[in-house]
């Protein structure tokens, strides 16, 4: 298995690396630069230029990659250049525990909610409550999450006042896990929803299928209780696939924080990318790529794993 993770991670850098290239050369050809948003109108044109000189704005565009990248590998992800003199690390690492946060609640919520309600529905097969869920699952599925954000935020938030309507805190109070949870719960909620519906489908159907296993029909026919035979003897093999499902999930969380952060106004990284995109902070921007790139990476690399650990018929 060492041998296996150590080429995947050599594949992995040629893939990060094209990444990089890619999401440098868009936001290159994307109008306007970073003076156009954070300089005075009136400046004088030769601040204006030594401004872009000390950055390097001025460099050619290969100059400004090959600089930066060399810069990254080391671990300097350089300083921003909105926020001037303030390194792109301590943005990040200010702001990457409360994405990190906001990842592993909705991934606990998600499959809470999806994993029972799978075996229920595979249970229950062909009756009403198994067209109900599929019924709910499919609208999930089909619905953005933005705007079921959106719609809980105007129905809970607004209208009820049970929930803020965004930040991470209350202002002026001290730091409480119960007002941290209340903040919480209503994006962790909007982000779970882009899982939640194909986790209960893959459920079901993993379930179904070692429902008709004969080992199942043996169980059934030596007197053991129903429950018994689904919780103790199907649910174990039926979660096997399910479990490899964490790692693929990553891409979704990550690309989901960037809408649901938006919009509940959550500091993570999300938010950090998005202001970072409009107002041309190249540094800011290539080193959330980058870790959002790794993360999927290792979320790729950690379903192959769990799926090897509990599946012993899967080899290397």
């Amino acid at each position: 298995m060492a041998s296996y993770i150590v080429r995947r991670i050599l594949y992995a850098i040629p893939l990060l690396f094209l990444i990089t290239i890619i999401s440098f050369g868009m936001m290159k050809m994307a109008p306007g630069d970073p003076t156009a948003l954070m300089m005075d109108p009136m400046i004088k044109k030769e601040n204006l230029e030594a401004y872009k000189e000390a950055y390097g704005l001025n460099d050619n565009v290969v100059v400004q990659y090959v600089r930066w990248l060399g810069n990254m590998v080391q671990g300097n992800f350089g300083e921003s250049l909105i926020r001037q003199g303030v390194p792109v690390s301590e943005l990040i690492t200010a702001r990457l525990p409360n994405t990190l946060l906001l990842m592993l609640v909705s991934s606990f919520i998600a499959f809470l909610i999806s994993i029972p309600l799978g075996v229920i529905s595979a249970t229950k097969r062909n009756s009403l409550t198994d067209y109900s869920i599929t019924f709910v699952s499919f609208l999930g599925i089909a619905t953005p999450n933005f705007w079921i954000g959106l719609v809980l935020i105007m129905f809970f938030s607004v209208n009820l006042g049970w929930f803020p309507t965004g930040g991470v805190s209350t202002l002026g109070e001290p730091f409480s896990i119960l007002d941290r949870i209340h903040h919480l719960f209503l994006p962790a909620l909007v982000l779970a929803t882009a899982d939640m519906a194909g986790l209960t489908r893959y459920s079901r159907s993993s379930m179904l299928d070692v429902l008709r296993q004969d080992y199942i029909r043996t169980a059934k026919a030596n007197g053991f209780k129903n429950s018994t035979v689904i919780f103790k003897h199907g649910l174990r093999n039926g979660l096997i696939p399910i479990i490899t499902i964490l790692g693929l999930m990553l891409p979704s969380f990550i690309g989901g924080s960037v809408i649901i952060e938006s919009i509940f106004a959550w500091p993570g990284i999300g938010l950090l990318f998005v202001e970072a995109a409009f107002q041309r902070d190249y540094p800011v921007i290539m080193a959330v790529v980058v870790i959002a790139a790794t993360l999927v990476v290792v979320g790729n690399l950690l379903a192959d794993i769990l799926y090897a650990i509990f599946d012993p018929r899967i080899e290397y």
